[in-house]
């Protein structure tokens, strides 16, 4: 990633979303040829100079202090997960050449076979970990029958993890049938996520393959990338269409690995005793009968 391109294009978007009348500013003159702040007024608001505001917005965070990184944020109304990616640009900017060497050596983190017992043990919430590729790289059996359209996908790549992005992207109808009227929602939320991971991990060459490929090939995730919107995944609910219980409304947690960074659990259950609650155990009993069918069919092999 271009860190100086980054830094650039994500100052100048959150510059632009915020009116005079929105930072408690006077409009003097009718004719502004931006459309949000001007520089001057952001480094007004941010207590630092035109000229050091200006060399920030060109894409040099190198030796920024942190007290002037938390008055950016406020001057341009950051919100937590936006705040997050400015210090994570700042920190990969400041880093040592020798730092920056030994992140991109630095191997991938993989499911470890004991938070792979966590996800069985989960026997009734589908439960599944991902990085913040939005990699599947591991699943519990319910989890795994919730998700079944990405597996089933045309696109999934044999012998790689299911990517939810891909998924998004490349198998629109697949992915409209199953999110509904949330399918837009789900793509915006899919590239935030995946744009606050490439503030968090600029060397990640897997990561930069990715957008590439999804770049490349959608012209709506071309649109959504040149938002430089980010956003955290930590908890709320989701409405699935699935193609064999139907709708279910399941609320969800993000669990972060702190053995495992760039890893965490996401965890789905259902109200007690609503129709999705009811629903999610038909998928239960479903998954069940799918792996047996597996098992006792030879020309099956389990995914």
């Amino acid at each position: 990633m271009d860190l100086k391109a980054e830094t650039r294009e994500f100052l100048a978007t959150r510059r632009a979303r915020i009116t005079p009348d929105k930072a408690g500013l006077p409009a003097y003159g009718g004719n502004r040829r931006v459309p949000g702040l001007r520089r001057e007024e952001v480094a007004m608001l941010a207590g630092v100079s035109v000229d050091y505001y200006t060399r920030l917005e060109r894409g040099n965070l190198g030796g920024v202090s942190e007290e002037v990184l938390e008055a950016l944020a406020e001057a341009l109304q950051l919100d937590e997960a936006e705040r997050g990616h400015l210090f994570d640009l700042a920190r990969a900017a400041n880093a040592s050449g020798a730092a920056r060497s030994r992140a991109r050596r630095t191997p991938a983190p993989t499911l470890r076979p004991a938070v792979q017992r966590i996800l069985d043990a989960l026997e009734g919430a589908p439960a599944f970990v991902r990085n913040g590729r939005l990699d599947v790289l591991g699943v519990n059996q319910l989890g795994r029958a919730l998700y079944s359209p990405l597996y089933d996908s045309p696109e999934r790549i044999a012998g790689k993890p299911v990517n939810s992005a891909r998924f998004q992207f490349f198998d629109p109808t697949a992915a409209q049938q199953f999110w509904g009227d949330k399918t837009a929602r789900m793509a915006h939320d899919a590239v935030a996520i995946l744009r606050a991971e490439a503030g968090r991990d600029p060397y990640d060459k897997s990561l930069t393959e990715l957008v590439g490929e999804l770049s490349t090939r959608s012209e709506d995730f071309r649109r959504l990338w040149a938002s430089h919107d980010v956003r955290y995944h930590r908890s709320g609910t989701k409405i699935f269409h699935h193609p064999v219980v139907g709708t279910l409304e399941l609320d969800y947690e993000a669990l972060v690995l702190p053995a495992d960074p760039g890893l965490q659990l996401n965890v789905y259950t259902a109200v007690p005793n609503s129709p999705s609650h009811d629903s999610l155990q038909l998928l239960a009993s479903w998954a069940v009968t799918q792996e047996q069918e597996t098992d006792t069919n030879p020309a099956n092999t389990k995914q």
